[in-house]
């Protein structure tokens, strides 16, 4: 198969209207193109609608206007059985409070998506090894969530993100409940996958420090793009 060309994500005119009392536009007529192997950073205060847009992004919800795009594949064509397919396949998600199944050990729970979309157990195993032994917790494997600490549970919830080879990471302030040092390191990780398995990332983060791993820093503000800027700090 050849490999695909043109944005791997895109959006167009996205809006999302809440009615809730006078009204309330989240987002507001906002467009976003993202190449493969991009590394964006999504910057602006509670309520600028970073989290709102991820959620698009990710298919989890639904915009009031607008389309989305992964890979030539509208959203708005997609049945939510053809959604829930791609968001196991072609999509990641890493939370800020992780997500893990409590049931499960790290090994499982890095492992639950591959077994849903169909890998063998050789190549569960064998990539779970290998992202376990990446972000630096082999020795944690079979622990449960409840056994590791914050960061570990983040590494965790990274390493299931990546398990499937998703072509668009996407994270919802990855890092807001761990300390700086941790921080750092998890922004390291999305680096060292970024350029190591050429994978897309669409970070939202508080952290102006965040930005030097950025080939694209978009500031949001009121549910609209504020301003664009390349790796260069230059206006785009």
């Amino acid at each position: 198969m050849s490999e695909w060309v043109g944005p791997v994500i895109s959006c167009h005119e996205i809006s999302k209207f809440y009615a809730v009392g006078d009204g309330l536009f989240a987002l507001r007529d906002v467009d976003l193109e993202v190449e493969k192997g991009q590394f964006v950073v999504l910057m602006g205060p509670s309520g600028s609608g970073k989290s709102t847009l991820l959620n698009i992004l990710g298919g989890i919800d639904r915009p009031s206007h607008g389309e989305v795009i992964l890979k030539g594949r509208k959203f708005s064509r997609l049945s939510e059985d053809d959604l829930a397919i791609m968001r196991r396949t072609e999509i990641g998600m890493v939370f800020q409070f992780f997500n893990l199944l409590p049931e499960l050990t790290a090994v499982e729970n890095i492992g639950f998506p591959m077994r849903l979309a169909g890998y063998t157990d050789k190549e569960v195993s064998e990539r779970v090894s290998f992202l376990l032994e990446a972000v630096g917790i082999e020795d944690r494997q079979n622990h449960y969530p409840s056994e590791l600490s914050g960061g570990e549970q983040q590494r965790v919830a990274i390493c299931r993100a990546l398990a499937t080879k998703p072509s668009v990471i996407l994270a919802d302030e990855p890092t807001g409940n761990l300390d700086s040092a941790r921080s750092r390191e998890i922004m390291e990780l999305f680096s060292k996958f970024n350029k190591e398995e050429d994978q897309t990332f669409i970070v939202a983060t508080h952290e102006p420090s965040f930005l030097e791993y950025a080939d694209i820093a978009v500031k949001l503000r009121d549910g609209e793009i504020e301003e664009r800027r390349d790796k260069y700090g230059r206006l785009i």
